[in-house]
């Protein structure tokens, strides 16, 4: 090839690499910017651990009665908090050296709230409360607290008083028979409230009392409501746990009422009325403050008929009606304060002035009553 064909082709080569450019800069489509990579998704915040809450019961959660009503309270804890909360019960837990045991064990299986449900277990609450305070510690019916222990009870003299309004008239001896658990305060408040309430109706009435000394003995409660039907009562009372004295009215021919929750099953034809606890709201309100970080220490409840906690339930159809219209009025003035079952004058069966005419016991008095009421035969054990 001559150099001057050489040359011609490298012309040739330039021209059309030239041409080439020229065509691809006008067909040339100006691109998008590429998308932004995608944020991570945030991470889903870490649940909260549940707040396990425990129980320790005085009884079996069977007894009709009493440990019945707080588990009841309990389960209305779970149902109102569902998965934010875990509880558990340890039951039948004795007044004793094993209180401290039992409580000691649920605080160290990482229970953050720990409800003791009678008054015996008051000390070794207290001594366990000390040991740990990251702990919160609840105690039914007690009076000592601590920054990380507080108390509650429910004024369940309340519902022995209109207890006792029904028993004044439907008793046809006149005669009153209450079978009754430890000699404290508050039990022998109720056995004062229901004489109170059964005089408000017949001024008359009379009331007997036998002690058994246990919270939950069927047995000693069979044995004790019997000695007073034999005695002369024909409609009985307690201040016991379990639902042996409806029962013993029942078999006996004789009426009764059902103790901190409805009895009715246990008795239907001796059963008058039941005498109830609701400690749902309590337990609510409790568990509530501990979610939320409000829980304190250090203080005291007292809830009655006002905030929910008592009733007075499945009135029997024989009741009068008037009878019943005066519950009605008991429950709507113990609601809005309009009346006081501790009301001046009241003496105490030694003839002994308790209250002078108009004046209404404080919660201080009512706390410390040691003493019966006019018309309550004996005296209180140990005074």
């Amino acid at each position: 090839m001559t150099d001057l064909q050489k040359r011609s082709l490298l012309k040739l080569a330039a021209l059309s690499a030239v041409a080439a450019a020229a065509l691809m800069g006008c067909g040339k489509k100006e691109e998008a910017a590429p998308a932004p990579a995608p944020a991570p998704a945030a991470a889903a915040p870490a649940k909260a651990e549940p707040l396990k809450v425990a129980f320790a019961y005085v009884g079996p959660v069977g007894d009709g009665g009493w440990t019945y009503a707080h588990d009841n309270g309990r389960k209305a804890v779970e149902k109102e908090f569902g998965d934010k909360v875990v509880t558990s019960f340890v039951e039948k837990v004795p007044e004793s050296a094993d209180a401290e045991r039992v409580i000691r064990d649920m605080a160290g299986q990482g229970n953050q709230l720990i409800f003791g449900t009678t008054f015996g277990y008051m000390e070794p609450m207290l001594k366990v409360a000390n040991d740990l305070k990251d702990v919160k510690f609840e105690h039914a019916t007690g009076y000592k607290t601590a920054a990380n222990m507080r108390t509650y009870d429910s004024r369940t003299y309340e519902g022995a008083y209109m207890a006792g309004v029904v028993a004044g008239k439907m008793s046809k001896t006149g005669t009153l028979g209450v079978v009754g658990s430890v000699p404290i305060p508050e039990v022998v408040r109720n056995i004062n409230s229901f004489t109170l309430g059964a005089q408000s109706v017949n001024p008359a009435i009379k009331t007997k009392v036998v002690w058994v000394n246990e919270w939950f003995n069927p047995p000693k409660e069979t044995e004790a409501a019997t000695a007073l039907i034999n005695g002369g009562a024909d409609v009985l009372f307690q201040n016991t746990d379990s639902s042996a004295v409806l029962q013993t009215a029942e078999k006996m021919g004789k009426r009764a009422f059902g103790w901190d929750s409805d009895m009715t099953a246990y008795g239907p034809k001796a059963h008058l009325a039941s005498a109830v606890i609701n400690w749902g709201p309590y337990y609510i309100k409790a568990v509530g403050d501990a979610l939320q970080g409000k829980w304190a220490g250090g203080t005291s409840a007292w809830w009655g008929v006002k905030e929910g906690a008592i009733d007075l339930v499945s009135i029997a159809a024989d009741v009068p009606d008037d009878t019943k219209k005066r519950i009605d009025e008991v429950k709507a003035g113990l609601k809005d304060g309009s009346f006081s079952i501790w009301k001046g004058p009241i003496m105490d069966n030694t003839g002994k002035e308790l209250l002078a005419k108009d004046v209404v016991a404080d919660d201080k008095f009512l706390g410390g009553l040691k003493t019966y009421v006019k018309g309550v035969e004996g005296k209180v054990p140990g005074n």
